[in-house]
């Protein structure tokens, strides 16, 4: 009877052995083709109404388009908001400084749906106190009105990433370029600048793949966007469990293939990193 668990535990061992010599990306493939077909029978299942689905995808995906014009236009937005957001944010005048800080306090304490919905239906109210030549600068369309509000929303929440960049760069890299005479705007364009946009890139592509994602609120004020198109085919048809899965689907594709990216870059900013590290050493 004693040899029975040594031979369970040869057995065992010799499976262990065996299973590590299987590379992980081969286990974690396995994980995923698992899921993926544990996924696929609860669709077949569930009576999915797939030639729906296949009618109504180009007209659906058709939106990834705009989709991605608006995080595009709202991402180019807030990183220049932020950027001179963190300046007024590090600035020893107390206006300059007070503004941005009120900036970045409002907008971060009020819901971003608030944020869009103001910006296309209250601010054009601003009109009745404008110029008669200024009347129509406040009514903006629904695409424009967008962008305006995911850029100035994001804009606030990248301000303290790019503060926090800014800061890091040591004192004395400060102090040494102060002592070849630099001016203070010298120092921030030459050593501080530089410096910070490398830290602060890798936070501002994760910033980018969440705004993909938000920019489905755009749908409220009539963006012909991705889950807009989604939702109303859905509605209107009574099918909207298959109109948002493929609209998930397309969100989820255009996600992962940015958070690729993403990964890529930070290993090669580590990369670089490391490098000049060294270099210094």
């Amino acid at each position: 009877m004693a040899s029975v668990p040594i031979t369970v535990r040869r057995a065992r061992d010799a499976l262990e052995a065996r299973t590590a010599r299987v590379p992980y990306r081969v286990k974690l493939a396995l994980v995923w083709v698992v899921i993926f077909v544990v996924l696929a029978v609860l669709f077949l299942s569930y009576g999915f109404d797939t030639d729906f689905m296949l009618e109504w995808a180009p007209f659906i995906l058709g939106g990834t388009g705009i989709t991605l014009l608006v995080s595009v236009c709202s991402i180019v937005l807030a990183t220049v908001l932020a950027l001179i957001g963190a300046l007024a944010r590090l600035s020893k005048n107390p206006v300059i400084n007070g503004v941005a800080s009120l900036y970045v306090s409002a907008i971060r304490g009020t819901p971003l749906i608030l944020q869009i919905t103001f910006v296309f239906l209250a601010f054009p109210q601003f009109a009745r106190f404008a110029p008669t030549y200024m009347e129509g600068a406040f009514l903006l369309p629904a695409i424009p009105a967008g962008i305006l509000a995911l850029g100035v929303n994001y804009g606030a929440y990248m301000t303290e990433i790019f503060r926090a960049g800014v800061q890091s760069v040591g004192h004395g890299q400060i102090e040494a370029a102060h002592a070849l005479a630099m001016s203070p705007t010298q120092t921030t364009r030459r050593i501080i600048l530089p410096q910070a946009v490398r830290l602060v890139i890798p936070p501002t592509g994760n910033e980018f793949i969440a705004m993909l994602k938000d920019s489905a609120l755009v749908s409220f004020i009539g963006v012909s966007e991705l889950f807009f198109r989604a939702s109303k085919v859905g509605q209107q048809n009574f099918r909207a469990m298959e109109t948002l899965i493929v609209a998930a689907a397309m969100y989820w594709l255009v996600t992962s293939v940015f958070s690729y990216f993403q990964a890529k870059l930070e290993r090669k900013m580590a990369r670089g990193y490391v490098r000049e590290t060294s270099h210094g050493h």
